[in-house]
């Protein structure tokens, strides 16, 4: 019995891809990665369903990087795809040598995706990820060129898929088929393809470049606000950004709240200088139940110990200008 490890997403097309090997009895194991940018939540669901071992890996810091500077560069946003893809076969692959599987597979179906999944993109991953030989699409490989894996036996060509194009119908059909009952819409699932997460991300890295998986994370929190080139405000606007706001606070942050109302917590990234610190001060003012008082105290909770600033509340007006 052949062995292969498939990337999992829990989308339709990689489940699918899965059931399709495991169908013809090759002995099938998942991979699903961790980053800042997507988790592994629904392949860990996806697995269960189908009954199928899953590894899970954090990559985060290695694919920061590669966001940053992808080869192929980036879609519609901040996604770099045909990069990503192949970062994870790449290291898929070496989970695959150290363990024992005979190759690697996923989910890619030919045309679906103009730019990430057309031939040569899909050649592009195959020969980027350092293993061209090794990935075999299940889904797709009957419209594609025969792989080593089916010349040497290990599945059996006639019981892959011929699907391309956009259109999931044949996909919803077989799941249907294949008693594959619980799985999620198309699209979504990667920041990276959010207009409004892309517009953070760049930001980001336009003031920061050295910034870490630390800093992508404050990106999902709350509003942000760029004060000047040197510093960022991330604002809660409930309870649990609150929460994530203290937990995420560390030795080179600022946290900033009104005194005596109740208010969000703000967080200050950079390196703040004292009019960053009032702006700061006075845009946390202004989404606080204090914003139609004439004056409020602000505490700021820095490395050099706390601070106080007597200041009036931002105009929304303004305060909305320097949101990110």
């Amino acid at each position: 019995m052949s062995k292969a490890l498939g990337l999992l997403s829990g989308g339709l097309d990689s489940s699918l891809a899965a059931l399709c090997l495991k169908r013809q009895g090759v002995d099938v194991t998942a991979i699903a990665f961790v980053t800042p940018f997507f988790g592994s939540s629904k392949a860990e669901q996806a697995a269960r369903q189908m009954g199928v071992p899953l590894i899970v890996e954090d990559i985060g810091r290695v694919h920061l990087d590669m966001v940053k500077n992808p080869r192929y560069g980036y879609g519609k946003n901040m996604n770099p795809c045909i990069d990503c893809h192949a970062m994870m076969f790449r290291l898929a692959g070496e989970i695959m040598a150290e363990r024992g599987f005979d190759f690697l597979f996923s989910g890619e179906v030919l045309g679906q995706r103009p730019m990430s999944q057309n031939a040569n993109a899909l050649r592009s991953v195959a020969n980027y990820s350092g293993h061209p030989d090794r990935i075999l699409r299940p889904l797709s490989a009957r419209v594609l060129p025969i792989t080593t894996m089916e010349e040497q036996g290990l599945v059996d060509r006639e019981q892959l898929l011929d699907i391309q194009g956009r259109s999931r119908k044949r996909q919803e059909a077989l799941a249907k088929e294949w008693g594959l009952i619980d799985f999620p819409s198309s699209g979504g699932g990667c920041l990276l393809t959010e207009i409004h997460f892309s517009d953070r991300l760049r930001d980001l890295f336009n003031h920061q470049p050295d910034c870490t998986v630390s800093d992508v994370e404050l990106l999902k929190i709350g509003r942000q606000f760029r004060l000047s080139e040197q510093a960022k405000l991330t604002l809660g606007r409930h309870q649990q950004d609150n929460e994530a706001i203290r937990a995420a606070a560390g030795d080179s942050h600022v946290v900033l709240r009104v005194l005596g109302v109740p208010g969000p917590l703000g967080l200050i990234a950079g390196e703040p200088r004292d009019e960053d610190l009032r702006t700061a001060g006075a845009i946390v003012a202004s989404y606080g139940k204090g914003k139609e008082q004439k004056e409020v105290v602000v505490l700021a909770e820095t490395p050099a110990g706390e601070q106080r600033f007597t200041l009036a509340p931002m105009p929304r007006s303004e305060s909305e200008k320097l949101i990110v």
